[in-house]
């Protein structure tokens, strides 16, 4: 799978991985001063402080771009939308102050699989910007062309304060050939950085430029898209062959309808690793602190099979989306109540707010079911890791299903077109009514194997052992009302 130069804290994305531990723009500099038309994308759902999650370079009044990986990374994965509380930062070397800061109106990326068929997006700006755009290249640059390269990237691999640099990068490198950067599109892309890797980008640099110099003005030649392989260059998607498609789209020649999002209201992100959604009972008051539901194989020490966890301290950053999947509140977790993985598989957290606090800032709230859903009924599995809400229908209710030494009773089996995957882990299993839980998603076999991990098999009353490849897989939470979880 090819790395993107991205960090997977705030994504929702599969494909987006990390590279190994590297400098900010590696062998690089503090740049003594800013580039008018340089700049960062900021999001709420950065894990710095800044907001900074990709460079942004200014090619029109009112159009940045960036790498396709960075406009298509929102939450339902659309191909064009309209973003909340996107802002770029312009012409500064502190991505936390100066410069001049427009909202985003409207991302456009180039491709629905941006990785593989072309890298690069457009973020439409709601004002035109006050500086000057960068200038675009007559040619795709020659092997050995001298380029600067820019970027805000991470100093280290840990999602933590101190691996986020302040100050803007820079270093001087050069164009290499297509055949120093592994798994490269030759037509289109570029392999910027020193050979051995030395000088080059890495995390968080995604959609910074690579600038080579025309007389006495700079150009954008490409910009930061991912990985050439360890020890090696990076890729850079090349300006001059989507040119006549940035020119297209900011002259309005072409301008592709929003992608249709579905309701995501109330899905939630635990760690940045599981699905979740926030529940009540009949009995719950608004004052009382809230719940959050997800899977037993969630919590980040899992139990050990035939263990329950309960009553245990343990805090961990929660997200919860509005409609569209976008930022609506941040919480912490401050108790796990209860998580098991033996005959279910199901965790409930307490949070740091109450309903009434979550209720104040729009977070929508499910009711747990004190009943099963039964064969042939229809749910909705509400899934911020996967961007999307299925519509599926209980295939099954299975006796046991086991994997990887765990057993559970009475699982949920949906019919085969309803394909949550992973990241979807917690994901609630919600009646037609769009607020009654009934269950929460936890796992599918993948390849065909026998009771391993990610791969689980159906175990009758009488013993026998059924595989259903590509098979997924819910829990039911009733026993949660009953009194197994929630007082």
């Amino acid at each position: 799978m090819r790395k993107v130069l991205l960090t997977a804290s705030f994504a929702v994305i599969a494909v987006i991985n990390t590279v190994a531990p590297a400098l900010a723009v590696r062998g690089g500099v503090e740049a003594p001063q800013a580039y008018p038309f340089s700049g960062s994308l900021q999001r709420p759902d950065s894990p710095r402080e800044d907001g900074h999650t990709c460079g942004v370079t200014l090619v029109a009044p009112s159009w940045a771009v960036t790498a396709g990986h960075c406009t298509k990374n929102n939450p339902s994965g659309a191909q064009v939308g309209r973003p909340r509380d996107w802002t770029v930062r312009l012409g500064t070397t502190d991505a936390g102050s100066g410069g001049e800061v427009i909202a985003v109106e409207r991302f456009i990326t180039y491709t629905e699989f941006p990785v593989h068929d072309g890298d690069i997006g457009l973020l439409k700006l709601k004002k035109p910007a006050k500086t000057k755009p960068v200038a675009l290249p007559s040619a795709r640059p020659a092997e050995g062309t001298k380029t600067r390269i820019l970027g805000w990237g991470m100093t280290c691999d840990r999602r933590a304060p101190e691996c986020y640099p302040k100050k803007l990068r820079e270093a001087d490198t050069v164009i290499q050939p297509a055949t120093a950067c592994d798994g490269i599109h030759a037509d289109r892309e570029l392999c910027v950085g020193a050979l051995d890797g030395s000088v080059a980008a890495t995390n968080m640099d995604s959609g910074g430029p690579g600038l080579v110099r025309d007389g006495d003005r700079w150009v954008i030649a490409g910009v930061v898209s991912g990985s050439g392989g360890d020890d090696r260059p990076v890729m850079y998607t090349d300006i001059s062959y989507f040119k006549g498609w940035i020119n297209d789209v900011v002259t309005g020649k072409v301008n592709p309808p929003d992608t249709p999002v579905p309701n995501l209201e109330g899905a939630a992100v635990l760690g940045g690793i599981c699905s979740a959604s926030v529940v009540r009972t009949d009995h719950t008051k608004l004052s009382d602190p809230a719940l959050l539901l997800t899977n037993g194989h969630c919590v980040p020490q899992r139990p050990a099979p035939g263990e329950t966890l309960k009553d245990v301290a343990i805090e961990v950053p929660v997200t919860i989306g509005d409609r569209q999947g976008y930022l609506q509140a941040k919480a912490r977790t401050t108790r796990l109540i209860y998580a098991t993985m033996s005959g279910t598989d199901t965790a409930l957290f307490r949070l740091d707010q109450t309903y009434a606090q979550l209720h104040a800032k729009g977070v929508k709230v499910f009711k747990l079911a004190g009943r099963s859903a039964k064969p042939g009924e229809r749910v909705d599995i509400i899934s911020a890791g996967n961007g999307k809400r299925f519509s599926c229908t209980i295939d099954a209710v299975v006796p046991h299903l086991r994997e990887e030494g765990y057993t559970q009773d009475n699982a949920y089996r949906y019919d085969p077109a309803c394909t949550p995957s992973h990241g979807g882990s917690g994901s609630p299993i919600v009646l037609k009514d769009g607020v009654t839980v009934v269950g929460v998603h936890s796992t599918g076999n993948d390849n065909g194997e026998q009771c391993t991990a990610n791969n689980p098999c159906e175990v009758a009353t009488d013993g026998t052992v059924t595989v259903r490849q590509g098979a997924r897989y819910g829990q039911q939470v009733k026993h949660l009302v009953e009194g197994g979880g929630v007082a």
